[in-house]
């Protein structure tokens, strides 16, 4: 095996750097480069958004000082509506008192008609009933006529064809 110098290996590693190294780390170079426009680009969208950013807190103390005298106005308002409020409430609580107690004297007014109808209704379902009873017996009973008449014509017939056949 051949041994090589120190400045052999360093003419070869400069040989290596130069084909192999260099064109890659130029390569590297451009893409960094590429990504730091990039970054750049992105710096300055950031500048206009926060500049956005600062308008729109603005607009935003604008509408808070907006909303401060909204609410400087609805606590003005605020006790008189309460106060209108609670007249209104005690009247409705009045009126529904009244609906109540109508509603209760017709409850028991219900109450009562529907305890007579059930009466006359019960009667009249006893009448009915007793009426039935009166037509089954009735139609017992000429059932058990017919069956009876049925009965003899069969044994009339019987004797009758007895003769005609002797």
């Amino acid at each position: 095996m051949a041994e090589i110098t120190k400045k052999e290996f360093l003419e070869l590693l400069k040989d290596f750097s130069e084909k192999n190294l260099d064109p890659k780390f130029k390569k590297m170079d451009l893409r960094f480069e590429k990504i730091d426009q990039r970054f750049e680009k992105m710096d300055l969208r950031f500048e206009k958004i926060d500049q956005r950013f600062e308008k729109m807190d603005q607009r935003f103390e604008k509408i808070d000082g907006q909303f401060k005298q909204i609410d400087s106005r609805f606590t003005e308002f605020k006790e008189d509506i309460i106060h209108k409020f609670h007249i209104i409430s005690e009247d409705m609580i009045s009126k529904v008192q009244l609906v109540a107690e109508g509603v209760a004297t017709l409850n028991e007014k219900f109450d009562r008609r529907i305890d007579e109808f059930e009466k006359k209704n019960e009667e009249q379902h006893k009448d009915i009933l007793a009426a039935i009873k009166f037509s089954y017996a009735e139609l017992d009973r000429r059932i058990t006529n017919l069956e009876a008449e049925m009965e003899d014509l069969k044994r009339r017939m019987d004797r009758i064809e007895r003769r005609s056949a002797s």
